[in-house]
């Protein structure tokens, strides 16, 4: 049974790899891609404490009671330290890659590192459940998909960035967007512990945001495939 919990722990976060590995029209070196699926898991440590640490403060060890609490914890509990830590990962991996050549890259190796830390998250959270297989469902569906997508964001404005737009607001936005889009979708998925009312209206909120947000994350991997595509074509 572990060994079952264990493997729908991790399908997830490597089908939607597999999904971006195939859209690379000039596929990354496989040593290059583990490294960074690998790195992405490691930082779970430094964050997990990190968070611990966080709560401590504002919440005191206890836990948030309020609607503005679940928030308060939503984006600067949660959010932040793991979209900082990936992003600090995905600076140091690509600062002096060779390989970091193309627009999409940036959105390839982005998410290697959102999944690797997604798939021992979803390890931790399903391994402690009582009910994992309901535990295993709603995740697939819902929180690896959702780093998935934090992390084309990410990668996204990190190669636009890198090779199109230097600017402070282009900056801003490589940690702002998927901090935002983090903690926009965990406070609305954890509204529900302090109210079940107003948990459930934020729930069919949290679908719809969701669909938009992977239809944003799907035109940003369009829109890069397409760019590189064209500078192969015509180069400068």
């Amino acid at each position: 049974m572990m060994i079952l919990a264990f493997i729908a722990a991790l399908l997830p976060a490597f089908l939607l790899w597999l999904y971006i590995w195939k859209k690379d029209p000039q596929k990354e070196p496989t040593s290059q891609l583990v490294k960074a699926v690998l790195w992405g898991a490691v930082i779970i440590i430094p964050v997990g404490f990190l968070e611990v640490g966080i709560q401590n403060i504002l919440f005191h060890g206890g836990k948030p009671s309020s609607i503005f609490d679940t928030t308060i914890e939503a984006f600067f509990v949660a959010a932040l330290p793991e979209e900082s830590f990936k992003l600090l990962v995905l600076w140091r991996f690509l600062k002096k890659n060779p390989y970091f050549d193309e627009h999409f890259d940036g959105i390839v190796y982005a998410v290697c590192i959102g999944l690797g830390f997604a798939a021992v998250e979803n390890v931790f959270y399903i391994i402690a459940a009582e009910d994992w297989v309901t535990v295993a469902i709603a995740r697939s569906l819902m929180a690896v998909p959702g780093h998935y997508a934090f992390a084309i964001m990410m990668g996204y404005y990190y190669s636009r960035y890198h090779f199109v737009d230097s600017s402070p607001k282009t900056a801003v936005c490589i940690l702002l967007v998927p901090f935002l889009a983090h903690g926009i979708y965990d406070a609305l998925a954890m509204s529900g512990l302090v109210d079940p009312t107003i948990g459930g209206v934020c729930f069919l909120i949290l679908i719809y945001f969701c669909v938009k947000l992977h239809k944003k994350a799907k035109s940003k991997i369009i829109a890069q495939i397409e760019r590189d595509n064209a500078e192969r074509q015509f180069p400068s």
